[in-house]
Protein backbone atom coordinates (compact mmCIF):
# COMPACT_ATOMS: atom_id res chain seq x y z
CA UNK A 1 0.00 0.00 0.00
CA UNK A 2 1.28 3.66 -0.59
CA UNK A 3 2.86 5.08 1.93
CA UNK A 4 2.07 8.51 0.67
CA UNK A 5 -1.94 7.36 1.31
CA UNK A 6 -1.22 6.28 4.18
CA UNK A 7 0.17 9.23 5.74
CA UNK A 8 -2.74 11.32 3.77
CA UNK A 9 -5.33 8.85 5.32
CA UNK A 10 -3.61 8.99 9.10
CA UNK A 11 -3.90 12.82 8.54
CA UNK A 12 -7.48 13.04 7.68
CA UNK A 13 -8.58 10.68 10.28
CA UNK A 14 -7.05 12.40 12.60
CA UNK A 15 -8.50 15.55 11.59
CA UNK A 16 -12.03 14.51 11.37
CA UNK A 17 -11.70 12.40 14.73
CA UNK A 18 -12.23 15.67 17.07
CA UNK A 19 -14.87 16.49 19.81
CA UNK A 20 -15.97 19.05 17.47
CA UNK A 21 -17.87 16.67 15.05
CA UNK A 22 -19.64 15.38 17.99
CA UNK A 23 -22.72 17.74 17.91
CA UNK A 24 -24.09 17.97 14.29
CA UNK A 25 -23.58 14.27 14.44
CA UNK A 26 -25.94 11.25 15.29
CA UNK A 27 -23.46 10.02 18.04
CA UNK A 28 -24.00 13.25 19.72
CA UNK A 29 -27.11 11.52 20.84
CA UNK A 30 -25.16 8.69 23.46
CA UNK A 31 -23.11 11.27 24.53
CA UNK A 32 -25.24 12.91 26.24
CA UNK A 33 -25.51 10.20 28.64
CA UNK A 34 -23.25 8.78 30.98
CA UNK A 35 -24.52 5.21 32.04
CA UNK A 36 -23.82 2.64 30.09
CA UNK A 37 -27.06 0.74 29.03
CA UNK A 38 -28.36 4.46 28.51
CA UNK A 39 -25.36 5.07 26.07
CA UNK A 40 -26.14 1.82 24.35
CA UNK A 41 -29.80 2.44 24.10
CA UNK A 42 -29.61 5.87 23.07
CA UNK A 43 -26.23 5.08 20.13
CA UNK A 44 -28.31 1.85 19.16
CA UNK A 45 -31.61 4.22 18.10
CA UNK A 46 -29.18 7.11 16.81
CA UNK A 47 -27.37 4.68 14.51
CA UNK A 48 -30.89 2.80 13.24
CA UNK A 49 -32.36 6.16 12.61
CA UNK A 50 -29.24 7.45 10.83
CA UNK A 51 -30.52 7.82 7.24
CA UNK A 52 -31.55 11.41 5.81
CA UNK A 53 -30.25 14.17 6.57
CA UNK A 54 -28.03 14.66 10.23
CA UNK A 55 -30.13 17.41 11.25
CA UNK A 56 -33.67 14.78 10.84
CA UNK A 57 -32.07 12.54 12.21
CA UNK A 58 -31.01 14.03 15.98
CA UNK A 59 -34.56 15.81 15.53
CA UNK A 60 -35.88 11.91 15.50
CA UNK A 61 -33.94 10.80 18.12
CA UNK A 62 -34.89 14.41 20.55
CA UNK A 63 -38.43 13.34 20.38
CA UNK A 64 -37.80 9.76 20.98
CA UNK A 65 -36.01 10.27 23.98
CA UNK A 66 -38.04 12.79 24.98
CA UNK A 67 -40.52 10.13 25.48
CA UNK A 68 -38.55 7.81 27.08
CA UNK A 69 -38.32 10.43 30.21
CA UNK A 70 -34.30 11.42 28.69
CA UNK A 71 -33.79 7.53 30.86
CA UNK A 72 -33.83 5.09 28.11
CA UNK A 73 -32.92 2.29 30.25
CA UNK A 74 -34.79 2.78 33.14
CA UNK A 75 -37.61 3.28 30.36
CA UNK A 76 -36.83 -0.20 28.79
CA UNK A 77 -36.71 -2.00 31.92
CA UNK A 78 -40.21 -0.51 33.37
CA UNK A 79 -42.40 0.49 30.92
CA UNK A 80 -46.30 -0.67 30.47
CA UNK A 81 -48.95 -0.42 27.71
CA UNK A 82 -49.57 3.12 28.87
CA UNK A 83 -46.05 4.08 28.54
CA UNK A 84 -46.01 3.67 24.68
CA UNK A 85 -49.38 6.56 24.29
CA UNK A 86 -46.56 9.26 23.29
CA UNK A 87 -45.04 6.92 20.34
CA UNK A 88 -48.22 6.45 18.73
CA UNK A 89 -47.59 8.60 15.71
CA UNK A 90 -43.90 8.03 16.16
CA UNK A 91 -42.29 7.83 12.87
CA UNK A 92 -38.94 8.59 10.65
CA UNK A 93 -39.10 8.17 7.27
CA UNK A 94 -40.14 4.52 6.82
CA UNK A 95 -39.54 3.62 10.56
CA UNK A 96 -42.81 3.76 12.29
CA UNK A 97 -44.07 3.13 15.77
CA UNK A 98 -45.25 -0.61 14.75
CA UNK A 99 -41.39 -0.79 14.29
CA UNK A 100 -40.40 1.35 17.56
CA UNK A 101 -42.67 -1.29 19.41
CA UNK A 102 -41.15 -4.20 18.44
CA UNK A 103 -37.29 -2.67 19.02
CA UNK A 104 -38.65 -2.15 22.40
CA UNK A 105 -40.03 -5.07 23.23
CA UNK A 106 -36.67 -7.02 22.14
CA UNK A 107 -34.42 -4.43 23.72
CA UNK A 108 -36.62 -5.10 27.36
CA UNK A 109 -36.59 -8.97 26.34
CA UNK A 110 -32.55 -8.68 26.69
CA UNK A 111 -32.02 -6.47 29.52
CA UNK A 112 -35.08 -7.58 31.74
CA UNK A 113 -36.30 -10.89 30.90
CA UNK A 114 -32.43 -12.49 29.86
CA UNK A 115 -30.78 -10.22 32.68
CA UNK A 116 -27.61 -8.83 30.71
CA UNK A 117 -26.30 -6.82 32.10
CA UNK A 118 -25.12 -4.77 28.47
CA UNK A 119 -26.30 -5.00 24.67
CA UNK A 120 -23.13 -6.23 23.59
CA UNK A 121 -24.08 -9.78 24.18
CA UNK A 122 -26.44 -9.37 21.92
CA UNK A 123 -23.88 -9.39 19.21
CA UNK A 124 -20.93 -11.50 20.99
CA UNK A 125 -23.11 -14.60 22.00
CA UNK A 126 -22.42 -16.58 18.89
CA UNK A 127 -18.78 -14.61 17.81
CA UNK A 128 -15.34 -16.46 18.25
CA UNK A 129 -12.22 -14.07 19.52
CA UNK A 130 -10.74 -15.47 16.08
CA UNK A 131 -13.18 -14.05 13.60
CA UNK A 132 -11.77 -12.26 11.26
CA UNK A 133 -14.87 -9.68 11.49
CA UNK A 134 -18.48 -8.80 12.89
CA UNK A 135 -20.22 -10.82 10.28
CA UNK A 136 -21.48 -13.78 12.39
CA UNK A 137 -22.10 -11.37 15.07
CA UNK A 138 -24.34 -9.38 13.34
CA UNK A 139 -25.84 -12.25 11.16
CA UNK A 140 -27.05 -14.02 15.34
CA UNK A 141 -28.00 -10.30 16.17
CA UNK A 142 -30.18 -10.22 13.67
CA UNK A 143 -32.09 -14.29 13.89
CA UNK A 144 -32.11 -13.24 17.94
CA UNK A 145 -34.11 -9.85 16.83
CA UNK A 146 -36.97 -11.47 14.94
CA UNK A 147 -37.05 -14.89 17.14
CA UNK A 148 -40.24 -16.51 16.30
CA UNK A 149 -39.92 -18.65 19.44
CA UNK A 150 -39.07 -15.10 21.47
CA UNK A 151 -41.48 -12.49 19.56
CA UNK A 152 -44.35 -15.09 16.94
CA UNK A 153 -45.96 -12.04 16.44
CA UNK A 154 -43.13 -9.12 15.76
CA UNK A 155 -44.06 -7.10 12.68
CA UNK A 156 -42.46 -8.62 9.63
CA UNK A 157 -42.67 -4.75 8.38
CA UNK A 158 -39.83 -4.14 10.88
CA UNK A 159 -37.51 -7.04 9.49
CA UNK A 160 -36.09 -4.17 7.38
CA UNK A 161 -34.81 -2.21 9.92
CA UNK A 162 -32.38 -4.36 10.90
CA UNK A 163 -29.68 -5.59 8.43
CA UNK A 164 -27.94 -9.12 8.19
CA UNK A 165 -24.53 -9.77 6.29
CA UNK A 166 -26.66 -13.12 5.25
CA UNK A 167 -28.82 -10.84 3.06
CA UNK A 168 -26.04 -9.34 1.56
CA UNK A 169 -26.42 -5.68 2.77
CA UNK A 170 -23.53 -3.64 4.06
CA UNK A 171 -24.85 -2.88 7.11
CA UNK A 172 -24.18 0.18 7.27
CA UNK A 173 -25.73 2.04 10.16
CA UNK A 174 -25.00 -1.38 12.81
CA UNK A 175 -21.28 -1.13 11.24
CA UNK A 176 -21.44 2.64 12.73
CA UNK A 177 -22.85 1.39 15.98
CA UNK A 178 -20.32 -0.86 16.56
CA UNK A 179 -18.12 1.54 15.68
CA UNK A 180 -18.85 3.54 18.40
CA UNK A 181 -19.34 1.37 21.22
CA UNK A 182 -15.66 -0.53 20.54
CA UNK A 183 -13.34 2.31 19.70
CA UNK A 184 -11.16 3.52 21.98
CA UNK A 185 -12.74 6.92 23.63
CA UNK A 186 -9.08 8.49 23.24
CA UNK A 187 -10.18 11.40 20.89
CA UNK A 188 -13.71 12.09 22.30
CA UNK A 189 -15.62 10.56 19.59
CA UNK A 190 -15.82 6.89 20.04
CA UNK A 191 -17.10 4.97 23.84
CA UNK A 192 -14.79 1.89 23.77
CA UNK A 193 -17.15 0.72 26.45
CA UNK A 194 -17.01 -3.02 24.76
CA UNK A 195 -14.39 -5.42 25.44
CA UNK A 196 -15.47 -8.12 23.48
CA UNK A 197 -15.23 -7.39 19.71
CA UNK A 198 -11.75 -5.96 18.73
CA UNK A 199 -11.19 -2.69 16.58
CA UNK A 200 -9.67 -4.94 14.45
CA UNK A 201 -12.60 -7.11 13.76
CA UNK A 202 -14.82 -3.97 12.79
CA UNK A 203 -16.14 -3.70 9.22
CA UNK A 204 -15.68 0.06 7.55
CA UNK A 205 -19.52 1.49 7.55
CA UNK A 206 -19.92 1.65 3.79
CA UNK A 207 -22.09 4.55 2.36
CA UNK A 208 -22.26 6.40 -0.59
CA UNK A 209 -20.19 9.31 0.29
CA UNK A 210 -17.51 6.98 1.67
CA UNK A 211 -17.76 4.52 -1.47
CA UNK A 212 -17.03 7.11 -3.50
CA UNK A 213 -13.75 8.60 -1.99
CA UNK A 214 -13.25 4.50 -1.19
CA UNK A 215 -13.12 4.00 -5.29
CA UNK A 216 -11.20 7.61 -5.42
CA UNK A 217 -8.46 5.96 -3.66
CA UNK A 218 -8.53 2.22 -5.42
CA UNK A 219 -9.07 1.19 -1.89
CA UNK A 220 -12.58 -0.49 -3.17
CA UNK A 221 -13.24 -2.30 -6.66
CA UNK A 222 -16.58 -4.09 -6.08
CA UNK A 223 -19.27 -2.18 -8.12
CA UNK A 224 -22.55 -3.67 -5.26
CA UNK A 225 -22.80 -1.92 -2.20
CA UNK A 226 -22.98 -4.44 -0.11
CA UNK A 227 -21.09 -6.22 2.62
CA UNK A 228 -18.87 -8.00 0.61
CA UNK A 229 -17.42 -4.57 -0.55
CA UNK A 230 -18.03 -3.12 3.25
CA UNK A 231 -15.60 -6.44 3.89
CA UNK A 232 -13.40 -5.64 0.83
CA UNK A 233 -12.64 -2.10 2.00
CA UNK A 234 -11.90 -2.85 5.61
CA UNK A 235 -9.14 -6.10 4.34
CA UNK A 236 -7.57 -2.91 2.32
CA UNK A 237 -7.85 -0.01 5.18
CA UNK A 238 -6.39 -2.98 7.43
CA UNK A 239 -3.18 -3.02 5.39
CA UNK A 240 -2.84 1.11 6.47
CA UNK A 241 -3.47 0.21 9.92
CA UNK A 242 -4.20 -3.60 10.99
CA UNK A 243 -5.65 -2.69 14.59
CA UNK A 244 -7.40 -0.04 13.70
CA UNK A 245 -8.45 -0.33 10.34
CA UNK A 246 -12.21 1.74 10.79
CA UNK A 247 -10.73 4.95 12.39
CA UNK A 248 -10.24 5.63 8.58
CA UNK A 249 -13.71 5.66 8.10
CA UNK A 250 -13.15 9.79 9.44
CA UNK A 251 -11.08 10.31 6.79
CA UNK A 252 -13.28 9.01 4.15
CA UNK A 253 -16.42 10.25 5.17
CA UNK A 254 -15.27 13.85 5.91
CA UNK A 255 -13.76 14.14 2.58
CA UNK A 256 -16.82 12.26 1.18
CA UNK A 257 -19.11 15.09 2.87
CA UNK A 258 -17.23 18.16 3.71
CA UNK A 259 -14.57 18.29 1.29
CA UNK A 260 -16.86 16.60 -1.62
CA UNK A 261 -14.00 14.43 -3.17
Amino acid sequence: MDSGLKEFLDKKAAQYEQAGFIKDDPICIPHRFTKKQDIEIAGFFAAILAWGNRKSIINSCDRLLHGMDHAPYDFIMNFEESDLRPFVNFAHRTFNATDLFHFFDFLRWHYRDRGAATLETAFTAFMQKDDENVEQALTDFHYSFFNEKLFPDFPRRTVKHIASPAKKSACKRLNMFLRWMVRSNKKGVDFGIWKNIQPSQLVCPLDVHVERVAKHFQLLQRTPNDWQAAVELTRNLKQLDAKDPVKYDFALFGLGVIEKY
